[in-house]
């Protein structure tokens, strides 16, 4: 539930409704928004629900108490009705701009990367990714060169002026590649991973969260609700394609998840048409239909020799096939960037929240 304060409430009331929610075992999580103070009250109800909910009425500074049947609260609009707008170095993501996160599949050596990160810049990229430690689907597969990456990361960045992303595949990593880059990536065979979501929760970085090729939307959401619970405020949603029967792409990319997520949660949605096709000549198709569905931002695989990439050759774009991307990208952004933002759905017409949760 949440316990929406009443403008004139006084800081006294407010530690008063904490202080009582503390008391009943369950953990307050309080937001700011524009004109009122909105606290989720967190934790196992139960049967008392009803008579916790008019005992936190009856409170001093309290306005009203709204029930939420959904099992994500600290991510959903109903908590927080802003959107989330992350900050790292120049780069803002989910101001409506549109943030280009482009880089190679894996750092292959400082050469490779710098040449790269200084193309991507110089065409409009406004954030440089690049792997580091590789979850390979063979244990033969070049699996990243690990620190030494993370160093090159770091250069490119004082080079250029961009942030970085890289991701991290397990909690003994988190501290370290915080140290060298700016956004933690968690991909999606780690997005159930909660340990390592706790731990990205826990450090003072924004965290882009990929959805799982077999996770639902109230998964997803649910996975970004533990990083938030940890304390970190800024995630960022990566859709990135699920697996279906269709076998001619490596997935299939959910373009319906960008507008669903936005009606659903505050945090910002990117989209990557690298890993949901497998197949450059559809990322720049793909890379459009995620902007003109509303995407906040493209994360594109881009390498100077595709073809000799020892990761993930066949995804990712060359020099000239990214520059032509942005020529096509960014006008289509600005089109329809007016477009967008409907009002809020509604739990029951999504069919998402305790009704769908009993089907399972």
């Amino acid at each position: 539930m949440f316990v929406v304060m009443a403008r004139t409430a006084t800081e006294a009331e407010i530690l008063g409704v904490k202080s009582h929610i503390l008391a009943e075992g369950m953990t307050p999580y309080d937001h700011v928004g524009a004109d009122r103070i909105v606290i989720a009250v967190v934790g196992e109800v139960g049967p008392r629900r009803q008579e916790l909910m008019s005992r936190l009425a009856g409170l001093p500074g309290v306005e009203t108490i709204t029930p939420i049947s959904r099992p994500f609260k600290l991510t959903s609009r109903e908590f927080h009705t802003e959107d989330t707008i992350v900050r790292v170095l120049d780069a803002v993501i989910g101001d409506g701009g549109l943030t280009v996160m482009a880089g190679p599949c894996s750092v292959e050596s400082r050469d490779q990367l710098l040449e790269t990160a200084a193309f991507v810049k110089g065409h409009g990229a406004t954030v440089l990714r690049g792997g580091a430690f590789k979850p390979r689907t063979s244990p033969y597969s070049f699996q990243g060169l690990g620190v030494e990456a993370l160093r090159h990361l770091a250069e490119a960045s004082q080079l250029t002026g961009l942030p970085t992303i890289t991701e991290v595949m397990e909690p003994n990593q988190v501290d370290i590649v915080a140290e060298y880059t700016d956004i933690l990536q968690i991909g999606a065979r780690n997005m159930q991973n909660y340990s390592l979501l706790n731990a990205a929760g826990r450090v003072a970085r924004p965290v882009m969260l990929k959805r799982g090729f077999g996770a639902t939307i109230e998964e997803l959401l649910m996975a970004a609700e533990y990083i938030v619970a940890a304390g970190n405020p800024n995630v960022i949603l990566c859709e990135r394609g699920i697996r279906t029967f269709e076998t001619y792409t490596r997935n299939t990319l959910d373009l319906a998840a960008v507008p669903l997520l936005h009606h659903l949660t505050h945090l910002p949605v990117v989209v990557d048409p690298s890993h949901a096709t497998g197949k450059r000549w559809l990322v720049k198709p793909l890379a459009i239909g995620g902007a003109a569905v509303g995407a906040d931002g493209i994360m594109v695989e881009v390498h100077p020799r595709p073809d000799e990439a020892l990761s993930d050759a066949e995804q990712q774009l060359d020099h000239a096939q990214f520059a032509d991307l942005m020529t096509a990208l960014l006008p289509v952004h600005e089109h329809v960037r007016s477009l967008h933002g409907d009002p809020l759905v509604t739990g029951p017409a999504l069919g998402i929240g305790a009704g769908a949760l009993s089907k399972h």
